[in-house]
């Protein structure tokens, strides 16, 4: 049901979760705006990415298209001059002295949604949306439902605005995220998340297997091949 009411711009990396999150956005709401960053990842794969997608979306999904606005950029490279990660610099994927894999980078999701309310401040938006997962995930804590609904109310204070941030994907699996895009937008969407996302750390896109690019063996491919795979066997 659409809530005629309400828009939403939804932060859209290029990757299997905002690719699905935005999906259910212009199934939800009236009016779309997409938000992408720049923060000087390892792999610019995702940002072009961001691109197709969104294109295949208007030219696939006429009713969609109609409701789907402007795609934004933001600079927020100030990330990778704090310090190096796996998703910035060429650093090997393990577990750092924290307990956090070394993909996690300090900060990026609040400062996302910091950009973002701004953005949306300035445009009218009413709701944030974001594929952030706290059931198969990295640990990130800036990940976590709880860190969220922090975020949510220092930006409603902040902004003095009634500002809300929705993460459809918070307590499902990759399983369930497949079946929502398959829900969502049939067999067509799957196809189009398949072939036009990319969720691997390495940035592989030379190597297509059922779920899509990637190399097969980052954690990050992992959760995808390993939620394809359990998805299959029950559809």
């Amino acid at each position: 049901m659409i809530e005629n009411h309400l828009s939403a711009l939804v932060l859209f990396s290029g990757g299997q979760d905002s690719a699905t999150c935005l999906a259910d956005a212009l199934s939800r709401y009236s009016r779309v705006e997409t938000v992408g960053f720049d923060y000087g990842q390892r792999h610019s794969v995702e940002l072009a990415c961001r691109t197709r997608f969104v294109a295949a979306i208007r030219d696939r999904f006429p009713a969609w298209g109609e409701r789907l606005g402007p795609d934004h950029m933001l600079d927020a490279s100030v990330l990778k001059s704090l310090g190096h990660s796996a998703m910035t610099d060429d650093v090997a994927i393990k577990t750092t002295k924290a307990g956090l894999p070394s993909t996690f980078v300090p900060g990026r999701n609040l400062l996302f949604f910091t950009l973002a309310g701004a953005l949306a401040y300035r445009r009218g938006i009413d709701v944030l949306v974001g594929g952030m997962c706290e059931t198969d995930y990295s640990g990130y804590p800036d990940c976590r439902a709880a860190t969220l609904a922090a975020q949510e109310q220092t930006l409603q204070l902040g902004l003095d605005s009634a500002v809300r941030i929705a993460t459809p994907l918070m307590y499902i699996d990759k399983a369930e995220t497949w079946a929502m895009a398959e829900r969502l937008g049939g067999q067509a969407l799957v196809d189009l998340v398949t072939e036009e996302t990319h969720t691997c750390y390495l940035g592989d896109r030379t190597h297509r297997h059922d779920w899509g690019y990637g190399c097969g063996t980052c954690p990050a491919c992992e959760l995808r091949e390993s939620g394809w795979q359990r998805w299959r066997a029950t559809a």
